[in-house]
């Protein structure tokens, strides 16, 4: 195939793709669910627990993109039967999924000794692992069963780059433990599945200024995190679109298990 044949940036366009993005009624999801938008997906499904966040979600992007079909569902993502019931209820719209950001996800995080891993309690522990582990992996199944028939589909996870350090000063040992585990739940379904023609593949954050990170027991020590950081300053939600709107096109086809980390820097040092 001569180079000259498609221009580079087509390849990066989303028109006419369905997709879907979890956690989607603020923070990092929602600027995900926007990007995709913005690439030229035709519909976009915001999966978040109900709340009236979510439902002003929903009325802004609708409001924003007369091309892109919006439509909110509420969903706790560790729980099978209300995830699968979504995503199905979603794709049977259209007829098919195109891709997936599987990005919600929570962390019990602080200095505190009560987030200390001999004082965390056995349902935080449970709690994070459902939603940030098992939620990943629950969705994955539900979209692959419209992704693989259709011989298509783009998986993109959430994971953190808390999947390759032990973060300091704070203690999260079971948001640790879960992201680690979402990369290498992305690596084996990417290998699984690379054959029927399904990319999964994952991001892994830095520090990103969300809802998450403002909290009141983590932002004593943002500027902790900044000084730690090569980039000197922490992340916005838009560093994060780029790169899952290159996982969800065209231009990531030779993809699979794969990972990106936008961290500015910091596991370099």
């Amino acid at each position: 195939m001569s180079l000259y044949n498609k221009n580079i940036l087509d390849r990066f366009k989303l028109d006419g793709k369905i997709a879907l993005v979890t956690g989607a009624a603020q923070g990092i999801g929602k600027a995900l669910a926007i990007a995709l938008a913005q690439a030229g997906a035709s519909a976009v499904g915001l999966f978040d627990l109900e709340s009236e966040t979510l439902r002003h979600t929903e009325k802004e992007l609708n409001a924003h993109f007369s091309s892109t079909e919006i439509i909110a569902f509420a969903a706790d993502v560790s729980n099978a039967d209300q995830v699968n019931h979504a995503i199905s209820e979603f794709a049977s719209k259209f007829g098919r999924l195109d891709i997936a950001c599987n990005n919600a996800g929570i962390v019990f995080s602080g200095v505190e000794e009560k987030y200390a891993s001999e004082n965390a309690s056995v349902e935080q522990w449970k709690k994070t692992l459902d939603v940030d582990l098992t939620g990943v992996f629950l969705c994955c199944q539900a979209e692959a069963k419209w992704m693989l028939p259709q011989h298509y589909g783009k998986i993109i996870n959430t994971a953190s780059m808390s999947a390759h350090i032990v973060n300091h000063p704070q203690k999260q040992a079971a948001y640790n433990a879960a992201k680690a585990g979402v990369v290498q739940l992305t690596r084996t379904l990417g290998a699984e599945w690379a054959d029927r023609g399904v990319h999964v593949n994952c991001i892994s954050p830095g520090y990103i200024n969300t809802p998450i990170t403002n909290t009141p027991a983590l932002k004593p020590i943002m500027d902790y995190w900044v000084r730690l950081t090569p980039a000197n300053r922490l992340g916005e939600v838009e560093d994060l679109q780029g790169p899952v709107v290159f996982l969800a096109s065209d231009a990531s086809s030779f993809m699979f298990g794969g990972e990106i980390i936008p961290d500015g820097g910091f596991t370099l040092w």
